[in-house]
């Protein structure tokens, strides 16, 4: 069983840490108040702006609590290039009042936001469409074929984050990379979000023309729900509804029940979803079925990282799909009889008479 991790309510002045030593830190973090765990914030960006040549510095928003913390705390560095602003990757498979959140969020602090999208759709990936450009299958291999399980999300998330991110980057820095230009994206990752945070987070991460940097890591639930009530921040209705931004809803590591919990809040999301079910069904397409472990496929190595910006996809500890409700019982929000009636063991089984949408 991981480190349980909880949010209680802290009075004015009240001091909380994540407890332990996170792998990739060089102590463990004392206890701060809200206002101490402020100062260490901007401190980490000084010693960014210290020791790299920026320039260009974004914040890179998912319309979750986190990055509305993270961009409210450092607006106030956004104005020192053309390039500088609030960064939104838009999946083409997330929730649009997510998106709306943040183009409302940005224009209400008068930051300057760049919409992302991938070059490569989620609908064509799951149809089979994109054949790849590099490599010994050039020209020859799809890159993907229905809808992903866990084994799938490194392909996932490489063509619908890190591909617009890179792209950014090369558009912003040209050919002039490695020491002398450099782009700041600051992210909102934490320890105390989940384990595999505890894990992997750390506080500066350079990697070629990128640095990478999380200000708010040492953060812990308590004060990002105090932050939010000092500031009177605006809540993203989506994060309240489904405990979670709902920008990315590749399917991966979807839990038992999850579409159905989506289309009761956002039908519009589930519709489009479910219509994409019918069109690989047509298609003949195996795994047809939005959030299922494809059968027979590929399990994922104990440890892995689902991804850097992947708050909500906890890498599983076995193949398969990954229970989310036994997940919340490990961390206390469910009791185990809970977690075992709720959770359906999931298939990939498909026919082509998938349900019209």
């Amino acid at each position: 069983m991981g480190r349980r991790i909880t949010t209680v309510t802290m009075l004015p002045g009240m001091p909380d840490t994540v407890g332990g030593l996170p792998a990739k830190a060089d102590a463990p973090p004392p206890a701060r108040t809200l206002d101490e765990a402020i100062a260490r914030s901007h401190d980490i960006i000084g010693e960014v702006l210290d020791r790299y040549p920026i320039v260009a510095r974004q914040v890179l928003v998912s319309g979750g609590n986190d990055s509305t913390v993270l961009a409210h705390l450092v607006r106030e560095y956004l104005d020192s290039s053309p390039d500088d602003g609030m960064v939104h990757v838009n999946t083409g498979i997330g929730i649009e009042d997510t998106r709306q959140y943040v183009r409302d969020t940005a224009a209400a602090w008068g930051l300057p936001l760049r919409e992302l999208h991938p070059r490569d759709s989620y609908e064509d990936l799951v149809l089979g469409k994109v054949i790849a450009r590099t490599g010994p299958n050039a020209g020859r291999r799809q890159v993907w074929l229905g809808f992903p399980g866990p084994a799938g999300h490194k392909v996932m998330y490489r063509r619908l984050k890190d591909e617009p991110l890179q792209r950014n980057r090369a558009t912003i820095l040209g050919g002039r990379v490695g020491r002398s230009r450099k782009v700041l994206y600051l992210a909102g990752m934490r320890w105390g979000e989940s384990d595999r945070r505890f894990r992997n987070a750390e506080e500066i991460d350079p990697q070629g023309g990128i640095v990478w940097c999380s200000p708010i890591v040492h953060f812990t639930n308590a004060q990002v729900a105090d932050y939010k009530r000092r500031f009177l921040l605006s809540r993203n209705e989506v994060t309240d509804h489904l405990h979670m931004s709902g920008e990315c809803l590749c399917g991966s590591y979807a839990k038992p029940g999850e579409l159905d919990e989506i289309e009761f809040f956002y039908p519009r999301t589930a519709y489009h979803i479910r219509s994409l079910e019918k069109k690989a069904a047509d298609l003949g397409i195996t795994n047809c079925r939005w959030g299922r472990k494809p059968a027979g496929g590929s399990t994922v190595k104990p440890g892995t990282v689902a991804g850097r910006l992947c708050s909500n996809c906890p890498a599983p500890t076995q193949g398969g799909q990954t229970d989310l409700f036994q997940l919340w019982a490990e961390q206390g929000l469910l009791s185990a009889d809970a977690a075992r009636a709720l959770s359906e063991p999931s298939t990939g089984e498909c026919s082509t008479d998938a349900p019209a949408a």
